[in-house]
């Protein structure tokens, strides 16, 4: 049998690197504190006060969602509750 002489492949010149805008799958994060929703990231703020006060928000409005600010570099994560009303 005949061997089979194989060249190697040169390499193609670069792809020139593009800006894109962010998508859903890799968004730049901004800030410190992490506004999560079920578990899933919506939006960054920079002070955990800002995060609480949306998450607040959202939670008044979606009782059965869990809604928690996420601190990304003491990696500590706090559940918004709904203030108890007093009867």
């Amino acid at each position: 049998m005949a061997t089979r002489v194989m060249k190697p492949r040169e390499p193609a010149d670069p792809a020139p690197e593009i800006d894109r805008p962010g998508s859903q799958r890799n968004r730049p994060e901004v800030g410190r504190y992490l506004l999560q929703v079920d578990r899933q990231t919506k939006s960054s703020y920079a002070t955990t006060e800002g995060a609480e006060a949306v998450g607040l928000v959202i939670k008044t409005k979606h009782p059965i969602v869990q809604v928690s600010v996420y601190d990304s570099v003491d990696c500590v994560n706090k559940v918004i509750e709904l203030p108890v009303a007093a009867t």
